[in-house]
């Protein structure tokens, strides 16, 4: 606890200090709150019940959050209840400390402040637009000269990046392991951080897919978005009320299905791909019973209570009868049965509506097959190993 002057550091003092407050509070309660949260923060329970009401309600609440009065206290509070539990448990420390997931507390704080800007000028231009005042961004001067006010800003940013690049280089210990040894892989082993979403779908989806065709469609989507957003609203200003269908589904694939998965794979996902809770032991000898199954058992074996046929598309009809109609019969059926989806039929015609339409329901396929997963075990929907062809 002291060094050889018997004076404790900063960084052993608050570690007392969190310990000494700990043991009054009481070991056991402590003890008992770290097991609830491991028990709770598997992604069957976390996702529905935890990140999907914060996301829910941080933009259906967004005028209300995004008051400085109320953000930056929160934020405050989350510092310290993310940092804090570093001096109360070694296994979360660890893995906080890790050179690697460094970056991911990065990515969080800059996700949660970048969310906030953008909301909180959409809740402001909501409210001038209701009552007919002027927009925020029609109140200001944006155009500046190239040289010298645009050069200058980029070399003060330049310099104060670089100065943070040194500073990081040497406090921060690079994240070097062993030379490549095909016998004896790093245990877990892990995509770069900014890959971990996709390794993570890896565990719902077959390799080519959750490697090849999702990141495809992602790029696809992304270059089509010119294409198909019709609406002239929101052009050059913020705003979520003239909006809400492009902002509910672009902050859904990006929070949802890309920054949590992150999240997941970089501080749940230890040894053997296993989920631990991060206040828990990584240990590299648990085994998890894995029980999953393909739609085809689900249907003969379970339902019909009859063998498996020998027939690969007979075997795997409802599997192809399923992806067929997601795919290609769901688009039209949301423009007859979602109002929402009727209009934008109207608005955009067909080309762009299918193309549009198309995209979401393979977007909402991941978090369809991540449910299928947790609620009955499902493997695949089709499954034919025989020419490598698994969804």
């Amino acid at each position: 606890m002291v060094d050889q002057t018997g004076i404790m550091t900063m960084a052993e003092t608050g570690s007392w200090v969190w310990t000494t407050l700990a043991t009054a509070a009481g070991g056991t309660m402590l003890d008992g709150f770290k097991q609830f949260v491991n028990e709770w923060s598997v992604p069957q329970i976390s996702l529905p019940l935890f990140f999907m009401p914060i996301f829910v309600l941080s933009i259906v609440l967004y005028r209300k959050w995004t008051k400085p009065i109320w953000f930056w206290p929160g934020l405050i509070v989350f510092t310290i209840v993310y940092f804090g539990f570093i001096f109360l448990d070694p296994s979360y420390a660890a893995i906080l400390k890790k050179p690697d997931n460094v970056p991911i507390s990065m990515m969080i704080y800059g996700t949660v402040f970048c969310l906030w800007m953008a909301l909180r000028q959409a809740a402001k231009n909501d409210h001038s637009l209701e009552t007919g005042q002027p927009l925020v961004e029609e109140g200001r001067e944006d155009k500046v000269l190239c040289w010298p006010d645009l050069v200058y800003e980029e070399l003060i940013a330049m310099v104060l990046c670089t100065a943070l690049l040194i500073v990081w280089s040497v406090f921060l210990k690079a994240p070097l392991e062993a030379p490549a040894n095909p016998a004896g892989p790093p245990n877990p082993s892990k995509a770069p951080w900014y890959f971990l979403g996709l390794q993570e779908l890896l565990v719902y989806f077959d390799p080519w897919m959750a490697g090849v065709v999702l990141p495809g469609l992602i790029i696809v989507g992304l270059g089509a978005l010119p294409f198909i957003d019709v609406n002239p609203k929101g052009n050059g200003y913020y705003t979520y009320k003239e909006r809400k269908f492009a902002i509910w589904t672009f902050m859904f694939g990006f929070v949802i299905l890309w920054v949590v998965l992150i999240v997941f794979g970089t501080f749940l996902r230890g040894p053997n791909w296993n989920f631990f809770g991060p206040f828990q032991p990584w240990d590299p000898h648990r085994v998890d019973k894995l029980t999953n199954i393909n739609l085809s058992e689900i249907v003969y074996v379970q339902t019909l209570h009859r063998p498996m046929p020998e027939s690969r598309l007979v075997r795997e009809a409802p599997g192809l009868l399923f992806a067929a109609f997601w795919l290609f019969a769901l688009p039209p059926l949301l423009a007859q049965i979602w109002p929402l989806f009727k209009r934008l039929r109207y608005q955009m015609g067909f080309a762009r509506y299918y193309l549009m339409s198309f995209l979401f329901v393979v977007m909402m396929l991941v978090p369809v097959k991540m449910a299928a997963r947790w609620l009955f075990n499902l493997k695949y929907i089709i499954a034919i190993p025989e020419i490598n062809f698994n969804l």
